[in-house]
């Protein structure tokens, strides 16, 4: 027997790969399938099963073209409703992989359809168990994705999710591995480590969520305080994993359709395409298409993706690093992002050689920040809340990165604004969307605040700000 966790950074998501005497079973598969297809054929394996922890709202599942490819049947949990054809399991149903078995332990409380799958080994022995969103290294699935779905509150949510752990998975064998949908940077959870495998018994002693005393009162107030609006995203990922979606081939194909400035230009201003521009942030600030987007592909791409482009039908164009056009297409069909529809071939050098205008973004070291800072200064931090509360400049005015559209009339547009983010990731993403839409005076802080940090600029922790100083 074999598990191998199948662990994809940029989303912070767990898929896994599970082996046994001739038969392999994948747990909530990424979109992009052709990795396990690959994997089972070296390892002379078929595909019997994509168990599906439940309706994924962060991504894309693989689980429809998998299936479609290999013959493998979809699992879900019970109450779970598809268009597709799918077996929906009942609660403690066991299936057969090779020697080994598996068993759904239906968990609702982050969604109703929501399963564990607990793997046995071929002595009967119980080794793992597959957590999806129930239950994280640190933290539980959040109870307010699936209010709509299940006419139910969050704290009703709540309640239920309360009733699934300590019923079904902390009377588990203290020894038992977790292996988790997702880790430390996804948005279904608010508390999650940066491990991504534990044992029940060490999540029973270090998971705040899973105290022996806490009551269902305590539990419901604690997992509900905090929780920050989710992706506008997040509902069109759960209607195309119930409902199927277009091939992840032909999502490709159409995306990395190489076009040269003129089509790119002529194709941009037919379509209303939105020009995306995945380079680093550094070279971006160097020069960019006028009214471009920045979002790096070596961050947190897909979900600020999700995060920040509200239409999922947009279609886009893209500016790329050489070769990493159908990276960058693959990563966006993760999140359900399907409409690219082209990139400039040669990337932003044949932009300038076609003699066309180029932007940029100016730029200003931290210690020279620090030489004209005074109480006069706009300056926006896009950090978290969190974040910001641990520390920041005097005088800084905190508008998250995820929430900047819906802030937009509090930036001024005629005097100048400096912006930084921890590093500089976010904070270009920031100017490229005001830059996009008329705001010609913002100044990014290279470094963000790791560099403002090691300089004598006044810091505070947190003060809540009002508004923007006129």
């Amino acid at each position: 027997m074999k598990v191998e966790q199948i662990y994809t950074g940029c989303l912070a998501q767990g898929a896994y790969y599970i082996v046994s005497n001739g038969e392999a079973a994948i747990v909530d598969p990424l979109r992009e399938i052709q990795p396990y297809i690959d994997r089972a054929i070296k390892d002379g394996v078929k595909i019997k099963y994509i168990f599906e922890t439940h309706f994924h709202a962060d991504f894309v599942s693989g689980h429809v073209d998998l299936a479609k490819a290999t013959g493998a049947i979809i699992v879900y949990g019970p109450t779970a409703n598809t268009t597709f054809e799918a077996h929906i399991a009942k609660d403690n149903e066991i299936f057969t992989l090779g020697n080994v078995k598996m068993k759904l332990l239906h968990t609702p409380g982050h969604t109703m359809e929501s399963s564990c799958f607990l793997l046995i080994n071929a002595s009967g022995k119980e080794e793992a168990l597959f957590t999806g969103d129930t239950l994280f290294i640190g933290d539980v699935g959040r109870p307010d994705l699936a209010q709509k779905a299940a006419n139910m509150t969050q704290e009703q949510l709540a309640e239920t999710l309360f009733d699934s752990l300590r019923n079904k998975v902390m009377v588990l064998h203290d020894d038992v591995i977790v292996y988790p949908a997702h880790g430390a940077g996804s948005a279904c959870g608010k508390n999650m480590s940066k491990e991504t495998v534990s044992t029940i018994g060490n999540q029973k002693k270090n998971n705040y969520a899973l105290r022996a005393d806490m009551t269902k009162v305590e539990f419901v107030k604690e997992v509900t305080e905090g929780l920050l609006p989710p992706p506008s995203y997040f509902p069109l990922n759960v209607k195309m994993n119930k409902e199927g979606y277009e091939n992840i081939d032909t999502v490709v194909a159409r995306g990395i359709q190489p076009l040269d400035p003129s089509s790119f230009e002529l194709l941009a201003n037919e379509t209303g395409a939105l020009v995306l521009d995945t380079r680093d942030a550094n070279e971006f600030a160097k020069a960019f298409i006028p009214n471009a987007i920045n979002i790096g592909i070596n961050g947190s791409f897909a979900p600020w993706v999700g995060a920040l482009i509200k239409d999922i039908k947009q279609t886009i164009l893209l500016v790329t690093e050489e070769g990493m056009e159908e990276e960058v297409v693959i990563r966006l069909a993760r999140v359900g992002y399907d409409h690219a529809i082209g990139f400039l071939k040669g990337g932003l050098e044949t932009w300038k050689a076609s003699g066309r205008d180029v932007d940029t973004v100016t730029s200003i070291l931290a210690q020279d920040f620090h030489s004209i800072y005074d109480k006069d200064t706009i300056l926006i931090d896009v950090r978290k809340d969190n974040e910001y509360q641990a520390e920041h400049v005097e005088g800084a005015v905190n508008i998250p990165l995820d929430f900047i559209n819906d802030h937009l009339t509090e930036i001024p547009k005629d005097k100048t604004v400096y912006m930084h983010c921890a590093g500089g990731y976010r904070s270009m993403i920031a100017i490229s969307m005001l830059k996009a839409r008329g705001w010609d005076h913002v100044i990014d802080i290279t470094g963000g605040f790791a560099a403002i940090a090691t300089t004598a600029i006044p810091k505070t922790a947190y003060v809540c700000p009002s508004t923007l100083r006129k």
